[in-house]
């Protein structure tokens, strides 16, 4: 496990250091967005061009952690050029990992039962729908399946440290924003 926490960290350095997709796009035709976590400063700009149903092209901008920047590289790389259906599936995929209890991504932190180290249940949520509108049963988390989020599982470890989630999740917010957004018309 120690091999793998060490692989995670090298990913986000490399994406802090060396950002994808670093830049802004001619707006118009670009859609702009921008993102901002008043917890900690971060701030991040999006330019994305949809084509169609495609997200043709995305460029960030901004600054702020290494959490939030590396975070935003990661998801620039992985929707670039996806159909806008795929990406929205990827921003719920990742705001679902970032969401879930520690104990539903790894196998040392529950009974394998669902229940804590303390025997404790998780806390019931309420009533959920799924992207496809199914109904998500609350208290049962959905598993992760962290191979194909492929690179984007290095971020996994963020959900040990609730505060900063918001670092984590800046950009993936900020794009699920622009794309509500062009969708609208706006």
């Amino acid at each position: 496990m120690a091999d793998l926490e060490e692989l995670y960290r090298e990913i986000i350095l490399d994406h802090y250091r060396s950002p994808r997709n670093r830049g802004e796009l001619e707006s118009p035709p670009a859609h702009r967005v921008e993102g901002f976590n008043p917890l900690c400063g971060d701030e991040v700009v999006l330019s994305m061009l949809v084509e169609g149903d495609t997200l043709a092209d995305l460029k960030i901008a901004g600054s702020g952690c290494s959490i939030s920047q590396s975070s935003a590289s990661l998801m620039s790389a992985a929707v670039k050029g996806k159909p806008v259906d795929q990406v929205r599936q990827l921003i719920s995929t990742f705001k679902g990992m970032m969401s879930v209890h520690e104990a539903s991504l790894g196998h040392e932190a529950h009974d394998g039962h669902g229940h804590g180290h303390d025997g404790s249940a998780p806390a019931a949520l309420p009533h959920q729908h799924d992207g496809n509108g199914a109904e998500v049963v609350p208290g049962e988390p959905e598993e992760i399946d962290l191979d194909k989020l492929g690179e984007l599982a290095a971020l996994q470890g963020v959900v040990k440290f609730p505060v900063r989630i918001k670092c984590a999740t800046l950009s993936w917010n900020a794009l699920a924003q622009g794309l509500d957004e062009v969708a609208a018309g706006a």
